[in-house]
């Protein structure tokens, strides 16, 4: 009996991302790293290199690597984690915003003018700040991970903010995505990212946005072929760990798990050449690539601008602040 009941609570452990307590007693560090990745992305790369370093390392690390999913979705990673569950995750900024809802700024329509601008604002003036507000709700930031700007995809050639209106469009449950199909007039479709496939299959859909590595290769490309590129907000995934469990670590061991990870710069250079290879490669993956002209894209900004007041009055927090933060540091960088 005794035996049995041993083993179901082992198993509850492993099953919950947990490590069962007598590692803890040997001195072992437990380290469970969740994630959605997509094979073959740049993320999924990188995680691979995290993974040779800290097995080559001479710390005693139990690694368990489950960044396929197998933890569930971005919201259970997040729970996980806060839990101590897991005590490394990589999730979009969007998911993370359910607890830091100042993150969505980041996803505000046209807030940047192109990728050096966005890099700049970051870097100089967003970073700090956000980690602040991600400490307090006790979680480390471990690396921002960059997953390339977000663009607009559809079943037929929707090309002008004018042809989503009435369409229905795919937004996952984050603020900064529904104000944005909100501003475009269509119909906004709230769901989890496995089911767009399907829900393009049966056109319970028909359009959506995202970024290159989570349209061209996921089934996504295949349903809905045209790839309209906006350029309309910056994607981001973070890196996080468990606040109470990093600072717990010796410093030689945070250090090392830091450095295991590409810096953002080196982050940067991978996923810009990765998406921009995919786009060069759309014919044979099956889409078709739409570049706007400057006066299509300027009325995509116009259309788009009211979405940044919903989005700082829907997000509350100090988003307006942070808001205040971003715009300044583009000023800065402008003026330049």
């Amino acid at each position: 009996m005794r035996l049995t009941v041993a083993l179901l609570m082992l198993a509850a452990w492993l099953l919950t991302g947990c490590a069962p307590p007598e590692e803890a007693a040997n001195g072992r560090i437990s380290l469970a790293v969740g994630g959605t990745e997509v094979a073959g992305s740049p993320g999924s790369e990188n995680w691979q290199q995290f993974q040779a370093v800290v097995e080559a390392s001479s710390e005693p690390f139990d690694l368990r690597m489950l960044i396929r999913g197998q933890l569930g979705s971005e919201e259970q990673l997040l729970s996980g984690l806060r839990r101590g569950r897991v005590q490394i995750a990589s999730m979009s900024a969007l998911a993370a915003s359910a607890l830091v809802p100042e993150l969505t700024v980041l996803y505000a329509p046209f807030l940047f003018a192109d990728e050096a601008e966005a890099d700049y604002v970051l870097d100089n003036h967003l970073a700090e700040p956000l980690e602040a507000l991600l400490a307090e709700q006790g979680l480390h930031v471990v690396q921002w991970h960059e997953i390339g700007f977000h663009h607009v995809y559809a079943r037929e050639p929707l090309l002008s903010p004018a042809d989503f209106r009435n369409r229905r469009f795919r937004v996952s449950n984050s603020i900064a995505a529904q104000v944005f199909a909100q501003s475009l007039g269509s119909d906004v479709i709230s769901m989890g990212f496995a089911d767009v496939v399907p829900a393009l299959q049966t056109r319970m859909i028909d359009a959506g946005e995202n970024a290159v590595p989570y349209y061209a290769r996921t089934g996504i490309a295949e349903q809905a072929p045209h790839f309209v590129l906006t350029g309309h907000a910056l994607g981001m995934n973070l890196v996080l760990a468990n606040r109470d469990w990093w600072l717990a670590q010796p410093p030689d061991v945070r250090e090392l798990l830091t450095a295991a990870f590409p810096d953002r710069e080196a982050i940067r250079r991978q996923v810009r050449a990765a998406n921009a290879a995919e786009l060069e490669a759309a014919g044979d993956i099956g889409f078709r690539v739409h570049v706007p002209d400057e006066a299509t894209l300027e009325r995509w900004r116009e259309v788009t601008m009211p979405a940044h007041e919903l989005l700082l009055e829907q997000a509350g927090g100090r988003s307006r602040d942070i808001y205040a933060v971003a715009l300044a540091g583009r000023d800065a960088w402008r003026a330049r």
